[in-house]
């Protein structure tokens, strides 16, 4: 007998692609699909710049966390239950100090920053990982461009056990 148990399992299944937008946005190539807790979420179409992501961090209701020179971050792109585009979330995972970096080359990853909780009604989408380089003051999600860090953006079906840095 199989001892794996799968109820209540959270998992996205399409790709939505999504990337940096403009400035401070993000986009999606490819609308959602997937399931929080075994049911089935509203699905979101594909939007150009999703402009109307909350400022506050989806986990702890509180405003995003600045990160400074040499230092990356982890932030988790979402969606609940009922879809729609205004309703993009994200999560800030922890921020960890990185190699000394290069004017505008953000130094290397020393140890990845981990994943943040989730809120019951999350269907993680992609991860976003945020290093500053020593030439930019701090970077704080939804208030600095995307342009003044490094950024990887990873779709994902699943929260993996850590986030990719190489």
């Amino acid at each position: 007998m199989n001892g794996r148990r799968f109820h209540g399992v959270t998992m996205n299944f399409a790709n939505a692609g999504i990337a940096a937008g403009s400035t401070t946005t993000l986009t999606s190539g490819a609308a959602t699909a997937g399931i929080i807790g075994g049911k089935f979420v509203v699905p979101v179409a594909a939007a150009a710049n999703i402009a109307a992501l909350s400022a506050l961090d989806a986990n702890t209701g509180l405003a995003f966390r600045p990160i400074l020179p040499n230092q990356a971050s982890v932030f988790i792109i979402g969606q609940p239950a009922a879809g729609g585009v205004a309703s993009f979330r994200v999560a800030q995972g922890s921020i960890v100090p990185t190699e000394a970096g290069v004017t505008t080359t953000p130094g290397a990853f020393i140890n990845a920053p981990q994943f943040p909780e989730l809120p019951d009604d999350f269907l993680p989408l992609a991860y976003c990982l945020v290093s500053v380089p020593p030439s930019t003051p701090s970077f704080t999600w939804g208030v600095q461009a995307f342009t003044t860090v490094t950024t990887k953006f990873v779709n994902i079906g699943a929260v993996p056990d850590r986030p990719q840095i190489v």
